[in-house]
């Protein structure tokens, strides 16, 4: 026992950052990254109150094969799109308690295979697990602008550290 954390990587990975210039590139993104999630993938998105975060869920939702629209799960706390993989789309944001959380269901979808993207997810890792990837959104310099940051954990997301890593040197401008 190394006395490490079951929350943190065996190796830190060292976040990744792109910056895009509009909410079309914040969904192609998204879209981008889709190919490179795994049944069972947590990805928590986090970052300013309205930078983009279901923005970037729909480009994810695209990217997996999801018909139709994909809205904010704000008022109903989860919603399940069929794709090539199962999404769920959850925003724990008015949430108080980790039993609220638990109630929703969302780390049963998971183990089934699904993938989650959790919006305003961090204080739930406990309850979603150790391998995740956080996708942090700020708004930047001008109204249109993101700052996006990906940081994987976990040795799932460090086997793909490299395809990451391609993706965000690809989408830079």
């Amino acid at each position: 026992m190394t006395g490490e954390s079951p929350l943190e990587p065996l190796e830190p990975l060292e976040p990744l950052e792109i910056v895009t210039g509009s909410a079309a590139e914040t969904r192609a993104l998204g879209r981008a990254l889709a190919p490179l999630l795994q049944p069972g993938d947590v990805v928590l998105l986090g970052g300013d109150l309205g930078a983009g975060k279901t923005t970037f869920a729909q480009g994810v939702a695209a990217g997996l094969g999801v018909p139709g629209a994909v809205t904010s799960p704000t008022f109903t706390l989860v919603q399940v799109h069929e794709g090539r993989i199962s999404l769920v789309h959850a925003d724990l944001y008015r949430l108080d308690r980790m039993r609220e959380v638990l109630d929703l269901g969302i780390a049963e979808q998971v183990e089934e295979g699904a993938v989650a993207l959790v919006e305003w997810g961090e204080p739930a890792v406990a309850a979603l697990g150790a391998e995740h990837l956080v996708v942090t959104l700020v708004i930047g310099e001008d109204a249109e602008e993101r700052v996006v940051r990906l940081h994987p954990v976990g040795a799932s997301w460090a086997a793909r550290a490299d395809r990451l890593a391609a993706l965000v040197g690809a989408g830079r401008r």
